[in-house]
Formats: C-alpha cells, structure tokens, sequence
C-alpha cells in the first residue's frame, strides 16, 4: 500500500486544476489572510515541520469555518493535509476524522478518500475501505494508487474469509 496523499501532490490534478475548480465552484475568492496562512501552512509542511503545519492548517480551518468566503477545495485540502500529519503520528480514529471532514466538504475529491480508505485497509475493516477506494476510483477512474489500493483489500479480505476470520 502507498501512503496517503497530500491534495495538490496526486498526479492526476494539477495546482491549475485545483485552483480552476475552486473558483469555479464558489465564485467568491478566499480572504487574503487565509490564503496565506494555507500557503504557510503547506510550505511548513513540505519542510516537515509537521507540529507548525498543523497548527496553520487549524488555524485556516477554524476561520474557513467562520467565513463566508471560504471555498470547499480549500477546507478539503486543509482538513486533508492535517489528516495525513495525523496520519504521520498513527493517530488514525483524529485522521479519519480530517479525511471525512475533507470528504464532507468537497464530495468530488478523491484523495480523502483514498486516504481514510488507507486507514480503514490498515485497520482491518475491509468493507468500508473497498468502499472508499471504490468510490474514490468512480471520480477519478485513473487513479492508480486507489486501483491498487482496491485490488489488494479484495485479495485480503478473500484471504481473511478463507482463514475463516
């Protein structure tokens, strides 16, 4: 299994794409304040600077909340990208929360997906991670790593059935 993904780091969406669904989604641009503080926080994050990425991508989280203006790609790449912090840490029930929470606020997003479907994989619940990688593969039929992702759970689940577990 590969590891979760950072919005904006899959290969199958461009920084151009993500920022053209954004806008084309809300109208509304994002405060400048937030924007910078999701810039920071994803630049602290490439860093490795896990604890400071987190704060920034809570702090944006708790203003995107609070404001109007606040798109849906946005939250779901900051809830997304704190997930995989906690992720990091193997605190997996707080990142399947962030990967729900980016689920919930862009639908048509499928690396939430792929990466709570990583944590349920991981966890052993093999019917909620299919489901995840499923749906993930039915947005974006040409994601690799969730067609992977799908294959394996099948073939471990079938394995698990035949132990009789």
């Amino acid at each position: 299994m590969t590891p979760p993904k950072l919005i904006g780091q899959y290969s199958g969406t461009s920084q151009s794409q993500l920022k053209t669904r954004r806008a084309s989604k809300h109208g509304a641009p994002m405060e400048e304040d937030n924007s910078q503080i999701l810039e920071d926080a994803h630049s602290e994050f490439k860093k490795q600077n896990f604890n400071q990425a987190e704060e920034l991508y809570t702090k944006f989280i708790a203003s995107c909340l609070q404001s109007r203006e606040c798109d849906a790609g946005s939250l779901a790449a900051a809830y997304n990208n704190r997930g995989q912090i906690k992720y990091l840490r193997v605190d997996f029930d707080e990142a399947v929360q962030d990967y729900s929470s980016a689920i919930q606020a862009d639908s048509h997003y499928e690396v939430p997906l792929y990466n709570r479907g990583l944590i349920r994989y991981r966890l052993g619940f093999f019917d909620d991670a299919k489901s995840d990688f499923q749906q993930a593969l039915k947005l974006n039929p040409d994601f690799e790593d969730a067609k992977m992702s799908l294959q394996q759970t099948l073939l471990d689940q079938q394995e698990k059935m035949n132990r009789g577990y």
